[in-house]
């Protein structure tokens, strides 16, 4: 997911530093002042187009105060507003198309101002997968530098000789000369975190899973078998990415209970009375035979509930599951089985 523009009005000159006052200056401008950025070199063009593409609504008083000798030509708003897709059109006036779009995607990757602090943002597993194919020493250097949380996720990803390997050379590793760290960051940057950003655009089939997912099962029911008729390919892949109320049975113990402490009691019983019975069971045996009863007797005082109303009770407790899962309270195996737990 692509970072946003800031939400908050910028209404403080004082709380700007010189990348961000550069952007609203060159913002103002806009794109027939463009000349303005060849004075510019790369490095400071990287600097403003981060600060610009994360500006959001900059109060017509600081444009008026930044821009004082252009007050009287604007608008009585004055208001600009800074986004990726703005940033995106100025640098494309004067920057080759290959190059503005491999800046954007530097800018739209993983959030953090350093290398580092990207590479703390980009998922273990995908790391992993990268660094098992790098040099001991180049792996070992990568983890020194980012935070040890994360590098003992990462190194509990590796293969486990290689991962032994690396702890060594980082048990024996001395201060790191500045011009291989450069050329470690250089080739981080260039082989990996442009790559990234290219292959994590969301694939259109997982997009429409998600959608899907968020449909009452009617008319999810009906989707589906209109896209049969139309693309089988396409709806079979959809089906096998959705992730449904059902697939909660695939949770462990620990998953399940982490879930129950989540949801609303209400919500739960509600949800379970449109469950199948192993599903319902399953839930039961992951509470106190006190709550199991409790629940049970909800569940038969509640009487015919709305097919609607168990729809988004589950589609609340789907929801919740990936929040947990997102967080790494919980496990999640997905409905096209690969993930199935084994014990």
């Amino acid at each position: 997911m692509s970072p946003r523009a800031k939400s908050k009005a910028v209404v403080d000159t004082a709380r700007l530093n010189g990348p961000e006052k550069a952007a609203i200056v060159l913002l103002a401008l806009g794109e027939d002042h463009t000349a303005i950025w060849s004075a510019l070199d790369e490095e400071e063009i990287k600097e403003v187009s981060q600060a610009m593409a994360t500006l959001g609504t900059v109060s017509a008083s600081v444009v008026e105060e930044l821009l004082v000798e252009f007050v009287a030509g604007m608008s009585s708003s004055g208001a600009i507003m800074g986004s990726f897709e703005q940033t995106q059109r100025l640098l494309g006036a004067f920057m080759p198309a290959e190059k503005v779009d491999s800046l954007m995607e530097e800018i739209r990757g993983p959030a953090g101002r350093t290398m580092w602090d990207k590479l703390g943002n980009v998922n273990e597993a995908v790391l992993a997968n990268y660094l098992k194919n790098e040099y001991p020493q180049t792996v070992a250097v990568v983890l020194s530098k980012i935070k040890a949380e994360h590098a003992s996720r990462v190194l509990a990803a590796l293969p486990e000789d290689f991962a032994l390997e690396c702890v060594q050379r980082m048990l024996r590793m001395e201060p790191v000369q500045r011009e291989i760290l450069d050329k470690i960051e250089q080739t981080l940057r260039t082989e990996f975190m442009s790559n990234l950003a290219r292959t994590s655009k969301r694939d259109s089939h997982e997009m429409m899973a998600d959608i899907f997912n968020n449909f009452d099962r009617q008319t999810e029911a009906r989707f589906i078998a209109a896209l049969e008729e139309r693309n089988r390919e396409s709806a079979e892949r959809i089906r096998a990415l959705m992730f449904v109320f059902e697939d909660l049975s695939k949770l462990d113990p620990g998953g399940v209970q982490t879930l129950l402490r989540a949801v609303e009691k209400d919500q739960l019983g509600l949800a379970l009375k449109g469950a199948s019975d192993a599903l319902r069971e399953m839930f039961f045996s992951n509470m106190s035979e006190r709550a199991s009863k409790i629940m049970r007797e909800d569940m038969e005082s509640m009487g015919p509930v709305r097919l609607r109303d168990v729809d988004q009770a589950q589609m609340a407790m789907v929801q919740a599951a990936k929040d947990l899962a997102a967080k790494g309270e919980i496990m999640l195996a997905g409905a096209g089985g690969d993930d199935e737990l084994i014990y």
